[in-house]
């Protein structure tokens, strides 16, 4: 009896292995948007502000100081700010707003966000 476990054991198993290796990378499918977002420009040429959805980002004890750190780690950034809220003490607007110097890179901030766990953010137009 013991064996025979063992047995649906090793094909479940199996199974699972086939199901990893055969499921489709996200990259490869579009699904990581953030990494794809496209901006008229990639490096800024002009200092200037601009607003970030975070749509993970769901408190501002945790997910807000993460996120901010992330993008003050960004060469260029000069300071982040949790953008206003409707309601005071719940996250309603899950954006950040980003002032940044000439030279910062928009698709590192994107992809330094997806890294920490915040997927999805895009630049609100």
């Amino acid at each position: 009896m013991r064996g025979f476990a063992y047995f649906i054991a090793f094909l479940a198993a199996i199974g699972i292995m086939i199901g990893i290796v055969s499921y489709p990378d996200q990259e490869e499918t579009g699904k990581v948007a953030s990494t794809a977002t496209s901006a008229s420009a990639a490096v800024m040429t002009k200092a200037g502000t601009l607003t970030i959805a975070v749509p993970s980002m769901h408190c501002e004890v945790a997910c807000f100081p993460r996120v901010k750190a992330t993008l003050e780690a960004t060469e260029g950034v000069q300071s982040v700010v949790l953008a206003t809220q409707p309601s005071e003490g719940v996250l309603d607007n899950r954006q950040v707003v980003v002032d940044y110097d000439t030279g910062f890179d928009l698709n590192t901030a994107l992809s330094s966000l997806v890294q920490e766990g915040f997927p999805n953010s895009a630049v609100v137009e």
